[in-house]
């Protein structure tokens, strides 16, 4: 008996078989399109293979075939397989893509008229016929849409060689996007070697009640301190109204007695940047945020800690007291180049392995990360992390003790994502305050 494997608009990843009857053998080739039934309703899907074999059980047989020949020629069908492989995507999604939709009335010329109108769910927004063309789509529409995703996919793992032929690139595009049914999601990077696919969550929580303030999704690849004043945005003041907005009438909130104790930001290295350091401190605030080492020193030899950076002098000196001038660029950045001395120095087993010398890198705004990197020295301050740190992973540890929501999403887009993120810290704030013995009173009716 002929079998059809048919691919179908649907975010499942393998395709449908249905039974082939004889009388559309000639036209239901692969590449052609056919309408079939699925669940309550018909859909229009693409053959990918014809075969003979046992039908599965509750088979059901393909309703119509309209192409006297396929509207995917077997090369672009064979191409389009390897890319939902490649991309892990449905394949019916992925040749939905490929085959852009086409009006209602072309449709109703092509399909028999009995499958319009009559059949469940078959209406011109449920279901529309596809057809190959060469008219570039308008952006704005959603065939344009569709039709830039499509070439972002394509192209973004593509490069073009010196005679013209287009080949895999040896590379990974920045923000490459790696989903068709959810074009935000991206890679993301736990550690060097350990990777992941999708969204960032981050939070922020009080650490003397374990409550969390607020949340944020980010895509894989944004680094975390991108999300800190949106997670901050309670201490941190709004950003300044430009002259052109027009003032709005805000609520007034009911005066609270003013925090005379300083309000203390912690966070781990990776929310440690110079312009958030910076920030923080500038809206008086106390930024506790751990802040990376210039570079990580290997066993036994110098760091960049070692050596004394003068910035109002622009000026370098090395542990054996070799000054030198910085460079300055554009960006604000500098670089010493030690490399003319290291010849014949006594220290230089001490200080580089290098071939060309040591070279010290100058961030642009050294100042900032200096002050944060010697207060971290402080038994103090080292003190205070550690005890402030286990108390957010414990907190994240909750948001990921259950499967879906925590450490897989449950939606797609950044938006929805976002949404549920913010829903599941709100049921650990909850369990929290219950373990608190917080609780509400009833209303007392007058």
């Amino acid at each position: 008996m002929l079998l059809a494997d048919v691919a179908l608009p649907v975010p499942i990843a393998h395709a449908f078989t249905y039974l082939l009857p004889e009388a559309l053998a000639a036209r239901a080739r692969p590449g052609s399109r056919v309408v079939c039934a699925l669940g309550g309703r018909r859909v229009m899907g693409v053959v990918l293979a014809v075969r003979e074999g046992e039908p599965p059980a509750n088979a059901k047989a393909i309703l119509h075939a309209g192409d006297d020949e396929p509207a995917l020629p077997e090369d672009l069908l064979a191409f389009l397989k390897d890319l939902a492989t490649y991309y892990f995507a449905p394949i019916g999604e992925v040749v939905r893509l490929a085959l852009p939709p086409v009006d209602r009335d072309t449709a109703r010329e092509t399909i028999e008229p009995s499958l319009f109108g009559e059949a469940r769910g078959v209406g011109a927004r449920r279901v529309q016929w596809v057809a190959p063309t060469s008219q570039v789509e308008e952006p704005g529409t959603l065939r344009g849409q569709a039709a830039a995703l499509l070439a972002t996919v394509l192209g973004q793992d593509l490069e073009k060689r010196e005679d013209g032929i287009f080949r895999i690139a040896r590379r990974v595009a920045p923000h490459r996007v790696i989903s068709t049914v959810d074009p935000e999601a991206r890679h993301g990077h736990k550690t060097a070697s350990r990777g992941f696919d999708g969204y960032k969550g981050h939070i922020a929580i009080d650490p003397d009640s374990e409550i969390i303030t607020a949340t944020e999704v980010t895509a894989g690849n944004v680094g975390d301190a991108s999300a800190a004043e949106t997670l901050l945005a309670d201490v941190l003041p709004p950003p300044a109204k430009t002259q052109d907005a027009e003032p709005v009438a805000e609520p007034q909130a009911p005066s609270e007695p003013p925090c005379t104790e300083p309000v203390e930001i912690y966070g781990d290295a990776s929310y440690g940047t110079a312009d958030l350091v910076e920030k923080v401190q500038a809206a008086g605030l106390q930024a506790d945020m751990k802040v990376q080492p210039p570079s990580p020193p290997r066993s036994g030899m110098f760091s960049q800690d070692d050596f004394i950076v003068d910035t109002q002098a622009a000026t370098v000196t090395c542990p054996r007291g070799v000054l030198v001038t910085l460079r300055t660029s554009k960006d604000g950045s500098a670089v010493a180049d030690f490399a003319p001395h290291c010849e014949g120095c006594s220290m230089r087993a001490q200080c580089t392995l290098s071939k060309g010398g040591r070279s010290i890198q100058r961030h642009p705004k050294h100042d900032v990360l200096d002050r944060a990197r010697k207060r971290q020295r402080d038994p103090g301050w080292r003190a205070r992390y550690r005890a402030t740190r286990p108390k957010v992973e414990r907190k994240i540890a909750h948001l990921m003790r259950r499967k879906h929501g925590g450490r897989r999403a449950r939606m797609r887009g950044r938006l929805r994502v976002g949404q549920d993120f913010a829903l599941l810290a709100a049921a650990i704030n909850l369990a929290r305050l219950a373990r608190l013995g917080v609780c509400g009173r009833p209303a007392q009716m007058g």
